[in-house]
């Protein structure tokens, strides 16, 4: 869409939300507000919307999009729900888990949405405004995070105009997201599954209704953000870092107090919902480097630290 058009705010009201799936039936991108950060989406059985996405975000075309929908059953006119694929959709949708699944023939879904792959990622978002446009629009919506490709992910609808703003139709302004990090990404096969990517959801709770994942590492990329370079602040960063040195904005977190604190109680919830807040913040900073203080790998510290580590890459 390129940077000569003016992007319109809309509230999370009726007219805001007609107002929206209008723009998204006519192929448009609209930034949204979910429970993890802000996506930027269009409708997904249409390739020219879906290629407004990768030239508003500049995203690399081998990385394929999450597909949001309204409830399971409309995830199952898309993808193949096998027994399991039901118990995680009873357990967690609506939510912050995503689902690679295998892409039912005849589905409509835009090639690009799944970078040629024969999966689809599948999510059904708990935030109410995403859910009353999907509702009131009636599409499945591709919707990565709405930022440029390689910056940091979108908590606030200000963290969305920093870097789209004149490249898409609107934003709605849901206020700061609950989650603060992008959904648990799994996979699920015929001989067991996988995490893709760490989130809100631990693998504990899914191994609880799946049992234990597959050993071994993932193949290839499968979903979104498994980049190694993700999220990128746009500066070195320095993690486990108990103060900071000389020029560096430090990221404080429990004992560790910084110049941005991540949680000065110890709480992985709060650090999560305030983890890209403070990259913004540090990345706006005059210091050339970022110092980052430790965090927990366990629960949710596995996602936090999977992005830090995306971001320091």
């Amino acid at each position: 869409m390129g940077g000569k058009h003016a992007t319109e705010w809309l509230e999370t009201d009726a007219a805001g939300v007609v107002r929206a799936a209008g723009l998204l039936s006519a192929g448009r991108c609209v930034a949204l507000p979910t429970e993890t950060v802000y996506g930027l989406a269009a409708r997904a059985d249409d390739a020219e919307a879906v290629a407004a996405i990768y030239r508003a975000k500049g995203r690399p075309d081998f990385n394929p999009l999450i597909v949001h929908v309204s409830d399971a059953s409309r995830a199952a006119r898309l993808a193949h729900l096998d027994h399991h694929a039901q118990m995680l959709a009873t357990r967690f949708w609506p939510g912050p888990l995503t689902m690679v699944l295998p892409l039912r023939d005849g589905a409509g879904i835009a090639p690009a949405v799944t970078a040629g792959l024969a999966t689809i990622a599948l999510r059904v978002p708990a935030h109410p405004a995403m859910r009353a446009v999907l509702h009131a629009s009636g599409l499945a919506l591709a919707a990565p995070s709405a930022n440029r490709s390689g910056f940091i992910s979108p908590t606030t609808p200000q963290h969305v105009a920093a870097t789209l703003d004149g490249r898409i139709a609107a934003i709605m302004d849901g206020g700061a997201c609950n989650s603060g990090v992008e959904s648990t990404i799994v996979a699920l096969r015929d001989e067991g599954w996988s995490l893709l990517r760490p989130g809100p959801i631990a693998r504990d709770s899914l191994a609880e209704l799946l049992g234990d994942p597959l050993p071994g590492g993932v193949q290839g990329i499968e979903a979104p953000g498994q980049m190694t370079s993700h999220y990128a602040p746009g500066k070195p960063m320095r993690l486990n870092a108990s103060e900071a040195q000389g020029d560096e904005y430090l990221i404080g977190f429990g004992a560790v107090t910084g110049d941005c604190t991540l949680s000065a109680s110890g709480d992985l919830a709060e650090a999560a919902a305030r983890l890209y807040a403070c990259l913004h913040d540090a990345a706006a900073a005059s210091q050339p480097v970022i110092a980052v203080a430790p965090l927990p790998q366990d629960g949710l510290g596995a996602a936090i630290n999977d992005r830090l580590r995306r971001a320091a890459a």
